[in-house]
């Protein structure tokens, strides 16, 4: 009998806590029944205050769902955010599981460092962002189109992708304006629809979208500092 305590211990500790999320999952879909399904609810370090999750985004409620919050929770003693770092965790992304045959590859001096980026070829902070990776050393730039802005987005996606050369196809257009050829003949698509679905899956709704060595996702460009100062970071943080 003794070695089932610890189970039955677990158990009687894990049932309050379930019958909580119950109180507040029930309470919050009676009264905002417009409100999206919850995905998950956790107690948070604040007594009394609990987070749900929708998504990847996070909202804050008390005991019996009689209040929402929406905002940030900042440790004031470590100065850290705590609704930020748990956002970053909902949202990263794993590189090695990344098709990265299905990108655009480019790179700098020894290219040691990698970075992910998802781009639209009219997108100018996507223009922008690739003048600025000029200026970062020992990189390897994985660029996967994703034309999600409208226009002639998807054709130009297309025609880059299908060029003899495409790396230098993407990096002429976004780099000096040159239009890219448009493709002659048959062309196999499967990377940009694989790209389409995997952006979906990942909730990427804007571009750039850059994702680096160690998850984390970053949404819109950065400059050439604020480039090399998070490769650093990340590649510190890498597991």
């Amino acid at each position: 009998m003794i070695r089932f305590v610890p189970f039955a211990l677990a158990a009687a500790l894990a049932l309050p806590a379930l019958a909580q999320e119950a109180v507040i999952r029930k309470n919050l879909s009676e009264r905002l029944p417009d409100f999206p399904k919850i995905d998950e609810i956790t107690k948070t370090p604040i007594p009394g205050l609990y987070e749900f999750r929708i998504g990847t985004e996070v909202f804050y409620t008390d005991e019996q769902g009689n209040h929402v919050i929406e905002g940030h929770i900042i440790d004031t003693r470590t100065r850290v955010n705590l609704t930020q770092a748990r956002v970053d965790k909902l949202t990263q992304i794993d590189v090695s599981k990344l098709p990265l045959k299905d990108a655009i590859v480019w790179k700098q001096v020894t290219g040691e460092r990698k970075l992910v980026v998802f781009a639209d070829p009219n997108c100018g902070y996507c223009k922008r962002f690739e003048r600025d990776l000029n200026n970062v050393k020992d990189v390897t730039v994985y660029t996967f189109l994703y034309p999600i802005l409208g226009g002639d987005s998807p054709e130009k996606s297309k025609n880059i992708w299908c060029a003899k050369d495409s790396t230098k196809a993407w990096r002429d257009w976004m780099l000096d304006g040159v239009t890219p050829p448009k493709v002659m003949g048959q062309c196999d698509l499967g990377a940009l629809n694989r790209t389409a679905e995997m952006g979906r899956k990942y909730k990427i709704n804007g571009t750039p979208a850059i994702v680096f060595e160690d998850g984390k996702r970053v949404p819109g460009a950065m400059n050439a500092e604020q480039i090399e100062k998070q490769l650093v970071a990340s590649r510190a943080a890498r597991p």
